[in-house]
């Protein structure tokens, strides 16, 4: 099957095309977009890939839907277009960042910015129904990031992960700590930021991190 995706991501992603799961995951996508409306815009589902080459990745955030408002989602995690309104995680994730590092809140919540060096912001499932949170979970899509993370663990060293909530740390189980750095605490979301999320000082670690293996760090403004 032929999926448009970063080249470095399609040679190392190519095989999961063709098994069944994901055969059958692109039938449902499709029928999806046919008969209702879906996030995000069918061209950018593999937005995160494609602003975040496979060989550019040096940091990765995990979510878990995309968001399910117009207009909000554009294929990156926790990321909305210019000119939209920040969600409450978005906004927790700028506080924590404001009391980290002490760069001011942005007035773009358009992460393209991360991305473009380095930062792949991975939902766990990647399309969604209009208004309906976890529509599209149990899929296939999870199927398919988990591979995306097991690519990642073996083959690339010193990437930093971050796993915020109970969801994305179950999901980077499998992530070698020997080889990578892994970032965990509670989730962004106002019903669980105040209690670990805040003072976690995620972003100043990742840095540092980086900085230690000789590799560029990662400017969160």
């Amino acid at each position: 099957m032929d999926v448009k995706i970063e080249p470095g991501w399609k040679s190392r992603l190519s095989q999961e095309f063709d098994k069944e799961y994901f055969v059958r995951l692109t039938g449902f996508v499709r029928d999806e977009y046919h008969n209702s409306r879906i996030y995000p815009p069918g061209p950018l589902i593999f937005n995160a890939f494609d602003v975040c080459p496979f060989g550019r990745v040096k940091a990765v955030i995990i979510g878990q839907d995309p968001y399910h408002g117009p207009g909000q989602a554009h294929g990156l995690c926790f990321s909305v277009k210019d000119g939209v309104d920040f969600p409450p995680s978005l906004i927790n994730i700028f506080k924590e960042i404001e009391s980290d590092i002490g760069i001011p809140r942005p007035v773009s919540g358009d992460l393209t910015r991360w991305a473009e060096q380095g930062v792949l912001l991975l939902n766990a499932t990647l399309t969604v129904r209009a208004h309906q949170a976890g529509s599209h979970q149990k899929k296939g899509w999870e199927e398919f990031t988990d591979y995306v993370i097991r690519v990642l663990n073996g083959e690339k060293e010193n990437i930093v992960f971050f796993l915020w909530g109970a969801y994305a740390q179950k999901k980077g189980e499998s992530i070698d700590r020997s080889r990578h750095l892994v970032l965990e605490s509670v989730h962004p979301s106002p019903l669980s930021a105040s209690r670990g999320f805040f003072g976690n000082r995620h972003f100043s670690k990742c840095n540092e991190y980086l900085v230690s293996k000789g590799i560029e760090p990662i400017d969160w403004r």
